[in-house]
């Protein structure tokens, strides 16, 4: 029991990182009706600015204390993505509004090689690290109610803390806010959010500012995990089954859809890897994402489409 225990959090842990990267889907097309394929470039370039910046700002102006310097870095980046933001909806979304879904598309796997360009420009390719103090070292709880123990991951519970926060906090900015609902307007009609006053450009400004946020977050944690590389930006491939289980305008979706990838992922990999000689973990939440699409393509907690004739 103990060891199952510690698979199931896992899995736990892990489809919260998931969820985490499935946000920022989540939020653009639930605002813009973007499925944003920039989403994976985003957490690298944000990851690559927060961690360059906590290692050049001690050197630029003495400070001492990790913590300052890391919270510095993480304002900087911030602030640059709200730039790369400000610049994406003035470059290019303005003259793409009310075009076909494919060319939006298009549009945002532009900006995904993009920004991985531009990351290696003025960041460099190298494998970079963000210390954010958190513990690292694993250890045991309930010993006394299972024998050995239950070994969990600090670090993986300080993260699963930081984005049930996030999505507390997104989910609230969404149904009780002005700028929530005029964002959920801008997503259900272009034309008719512009029609009542919607300002479209301060929309998408805004979302995709909360959505470099997210990413921002995300590239933080998986950087402070699995240090800062290139290959966090196929993280978006690891989120596209979370988005298409849990639903793509569904905020609360994309943390139930990466919990149950998660733990699907490591329980299958456990109980049954070994009867298939292993590898279920790589392909299984893509089959289960493929079963969706046959029977329920709108995920868990999307909105059913009706088309009338």
């Amino acid at each position: 029991m103990g060891f199952f225990l510690e698979t199931l959090i896992g899995g736990l842990m892990a489809g919260m990182l998931y969820a985490l990267v499935a946000l920022g889907f989540v939020l653009i097309f639930k605002a813009s009706g973007v499925f944003n394929f920039a989403q994976g470039a985003m957490v690298l370039f944000a990851a690559l600015a927060m961690a360059r910046f906590a290692e050049w700002l001690p050197q630029w102006t003495g400070i001492e204390s990790r913590v300052i310097a890391n919270l510095a870095a993480f304002a900087i980046a911030a602030v640059i993505m709200f730039i790369a933001a400000w610049l994406i909806e003035r470059l290019v979304l303005r003259y793409l509004v009310n075009q076909e879904g494919t060319t939006l598309l298009m549009a945002t796997l532009g900006i995904a090689y993009f920004m991985e360009g531009a990351g290696q420009s003025l960041f460099g390719s190298e494998i970079y690290r963000i210390d954010i103090g958190m513990p690292k070292d694993p250890v045991l709880i309930l010993q006394d109610t299972f024998e050995g123990g239950v070994m969990v991951n600090p670090e993986d519970l300080i993260a699963a803390a930081i984005g049930a926060v996030l999505v507390a906090l997104l989910a609230l900015f969404f149904q009780k806010t002005t700028t929530g609902r005029a964002l959920r307007a801008v997503a259900d009609d272009h034309q008719a959010a512009q029609s009542v006053g919607i300002p479209l450009s301060r929309i998408w400004v805004i979302v995709w500012c909360v959505a470099g946020v997210v990413a921002l977050v995300a590239g933080m944690i998986w950087g402070s995990k699995l240090g800062v590389q290139f290959s966090l930006a196929t993280l978006a491939l690891r989120a596209l089954p979370v988005v298409i289980l849990g639903g793509l305008t569904s905020v609360p979706g994309a943390i139930v859809g990466g919990l149950i990838i998660g733990v699907g992922e490591k329980l299958s990999e456990v109980y049954l890897g070994p009867f298939v000689g292993g590898g279920i973990e790589i392909w299984f939440a893509y089959v289960l994402s493929l079963v969706f699409l046959l029977f329920r393509p709108q995920g868990l907690f999307g909105e059913k489409i009706i088309d009338r004739v």
